[in-house]
């Protein structure tokens, strides 16, 4: 579950470049969400998407390419993270 949160929360973080490199236009997104062009750049800048707003963007401007660039920037934020090897993960675990 933690998971999930924290890779929402990347998401998030990450609108304003998936949607840079999805190659649309700001006002036209903005215009396909019912949203004006201004305020779509100010939440683009600020990353304050409502969940909706994610949604309904995610739907216009998810393809394979994008997709690859989000696992690409979750694996480079991963590498921050602390990590184990597998024999100490077992030893942890109790496990034989």
């Amino acid at each position: 579950m933690i998971e999930v949160i924290h890779n929402y929360k990347e998401l998030k973080r990450n609108m304003g470049n998936l949607i840079n490199k999805s190659g649309y236009k700001n006002s036209f997104l903005a215009e396909k969400i019912g949203m004006q062009p201004t305020l779509f750049s100010v939440k683009k800048q600020r990353g304050n998407w409502s969940d909706d707003e994610m949604e309904k963007i995610l739907v216009l401007i998810e393809n394979e390419e994008l997709e690859d660039f989000y696992f690409g920037e979750i694996l480079r934020e991963r590498e921050k993270e602390e990590t184990i090897s597998y024999s100490d993960f077992k030893e942890e675990m109790g496990w034989k």
